[in-house]
């Protein structure tokens, strides 16, 4: 009976081993795919501020978790069960949607240089409804459709990462991604959201170095959301044409990822001291580089598209 009790409990023990092995797999799976997301997160948090203004402050925070909810539901409910039944019975697809999602990354980077560049903005929250409610709803579906796209991206990019683990490991490592994104994404949104109105209220205060701290984030609220969205449009090129560029070589096209991984480690070798970060900078910027070739040809082919639709009515 003694023996029986010590070999249960070494089963026990073994198993235990096995599950925080397995956890510390799921959490550095997780990190990994996170990482490799943060193009998509970036231009997450930059796009999501614009669904809140015109509104009520006393809504924003509510509106803001209404957003964060639908895009839980859209990371969790809709998109999980679809990555793993790719994964399962279709993995030779993961690639090619990879691909597409990175050249999609890409034209919406590239979009997002034309406007610069152009001055034009297309506006698709335009607001039709003069009902604060409706308009509110209006503003939370909106930002849940656009969340969707975004929130696939972040999916497939997660998926790629984690193609080659067990089927219970990916499923674990997406929704922990998906949480954790979720919760940083919208969490940052609320803070950049409520910033100002907290400048507003310290700049009231009776204390100097509180009213310096109320105005430097009244003004320097703006500055960050304007900085976020540049930062948001290179992220979105480079981890674009990354995927791209990664996926080709995955396909078989392997010389222009053969070529910029050269380039990185000649620049890695000729400038030791500083080498890793020169080099990383040297293929962020040829993936961007990419993506901006890539995304400007998608945008100039749809343009001449919507063009002829036009003229052909």
């Amino acid at each position: 009976m003694p023996s029986g009790l010590v070999a249960l409990l070494d089963d026990v023990a073994g198993l235990t081993r096995l599950a925080a092995a397995s956890l510390d797999d799921v959490g550095a799976a997780a990190a990994k795919a996170g990482t490799k997301a943060a193009g998509v997160v970036v231009d997450d948090t930059a796009v999501t501020p614009r669904y809140v203004t015109g509104l009520s402050p006393q809504r924003e925070l509510p509106i803001i978790g209404k957003i964060a909810l639908g895009s839980l539901r859209n990371k969790i409910v809709f998109l999980l069960p679809i990555a793993i039944g790719l994964s399962a019975w279709a993995p030779w697809a993961i690639t090619p949607l990879l691909m597409l999602g990175g050249a999609y990354l890409c034209f919406e980077g590239a979009e997002k240089v034309i406007e610069a560049l152009s001055g034009q903005h297309h506006d698709d929250t335009a607001d039709i409804a003069t009902d604060p409610a409706e308009l509110e709803r209006q503003k939370v579906s909106g930002a849940i459709r656009t969340d969707f796209i975004l929130s696939a991206e972040i999916m497939a990019i997660a998926l790629g990462e984690v193609s080659d683990t067990p089927l219970l490991t990916q499923a674990i490592t997406l929704a922990l991604v998906a949480v954790a994104i979720t919760a940083g994404v919208y969490g940052v949104v609320a803070l950049i959201v409520k910033a100002d109105d907290v400048g507003l209220h310290l700049a009231k205060s009776t204390s100097s170095p509180l009213r310096a701290i109320g105005r430097g984030l009244v003004k320097g609220v703006p500055v960050l959301m304007r900085w976020l969205a540049v930062i948001g449009t290179a992220a979105m090129l480079w981890v674009g044409g990354g995927i791209l560029l990664h996926g080709a070589e995955t396909l078989g096209w392997r010389a222009p990822q053969h070529l910029v991984h050269h380039l990185a480690e000649r620049v890695e070798h000729g400038a030791p001291a500083l080498g890793a970060v020169l080099g990383w900078l040297l293929t962020a910027t040829l993936s961007g580089v990419v993506g901006l070739a890539i995304g400007g040809a998608i945008a100039g082919l749809l343009h001449l598209f919507h063009r002829g639709e036009a003229a052909a009515h």
